[in-house]
């Protein structure tokens, strides 16, 4: 049998990845700052992608998932959410 990822497994899993991204990045960053939860998602996606693929394409040289995807997930929206949380305060601030 192919050794291919069902697209629907690997998007779940992409999913699943970002959610848990997003919450540990808010249990970093976020204290205080009380972000929705649709904020950590967004956040756990763009550090998905970023974070994320970028370690993957670097220690495993493909897109699966994997431990170190998910490492560079959180790395990511750990960045990501600490400069969402610094523009939201700082808009708050002015406004």
């Amino acid at each position: 049998m192919d050794d291919m990822i069902n697209p629907i497994s690997l998007l779940l899993g992409f999913t699943v990845i970002a959610l848990v991204a997003g919450f540990v990045a808010n249990l970093i960053v976020g204290k205080g700052k009380h972000f929705e939860t649709w904020e950590l998602f967004v956040a756990g996606i763009a550090g998905s992608f970023v974070g994320g693929t970028l370690l993957n394409l670097i220690f495993e040289g493909d897109l699966n998932v994997s431990p170190i995807g998910l490492i560079g997930s959180t790395l990511g929206a750990i960045i990501v959410l600490a400069v969402w949380g610094w523009f939201r305060t700082r808009s708050a601030r002015s406004a």
